[in-house]
């Protein structure tokens, strides 16, 4: 037997949307190291954080498949190199004091991305920051002084801290 089937049937057929998994830190006693036993038992699935991510001075490098975080996401003088595929934060996000230099694949912050004395270069693929966009004594603040630069490529609620 034969089937002729067009282009989108044959897409729908060929491919599987991969599930992302929800998980609340809290059920992992907010300790990172018990969060990535259970992912790497699920095959390191991509995964979003439903509540808050506290990695505060932490020796983490990368997010690896975190796709986004519901609540507030701090990396505040961690170790972090990249986001891994994280596209989005729901409240506010802390980069202060990193060595971060992208925003990689991070789309929208909902409340406020502080970036103040970290070594960003680039903001990535970021669209919008919901109310203040801190790149207070950055690289890119000296490499955009003015806050209406910034607004072109990043559309912020509130203010910019230059």
């Amino acid at each position: 037997m034969k089937y002729i089937i067009n282009e989108h049937q044959y897409k729908l057929l060929t491919e599987q949307e991969e599930e992302i998994l929800r998980v609340p830190f809290a059920a992992f006693g907010n300790d990172w190291d018990s969060l990535q036993n259970y992912l790497e038992r699920r095959g390191n699935p991509p995964y979003e954080i439903t509540d808050d991510l506290n990695l505060y001075k932490s020796d983490i490098k990368s997010l690896g498949n975190l796709t986004s975080v519901g609540g507030i996401l701090s990396l505040g003088y961690s170790k972090i190199k990249s986001l891994g595929n994280l596209t989005s934060v729901g409240g506010y996000f802390n980069l202060e004091g990193t060595k971060i230099k992208s925003l990689g694949n991070l789309t929208s912050v909902g409340l406020s991305l502080n970036l103040f004395n970290s070594e960003i270069e680039s903001l990535g693929n970021l669209i919008s920051v919901g109310v203040s966009l801190n790149l207070y004594s950055t690289p890119l603040s000296r490499k955009y002084p003015s806050e209406e630069e910034i607004r072109s490529m990043v559309k912020v609620g509130g203010e910019i801290y230059l």
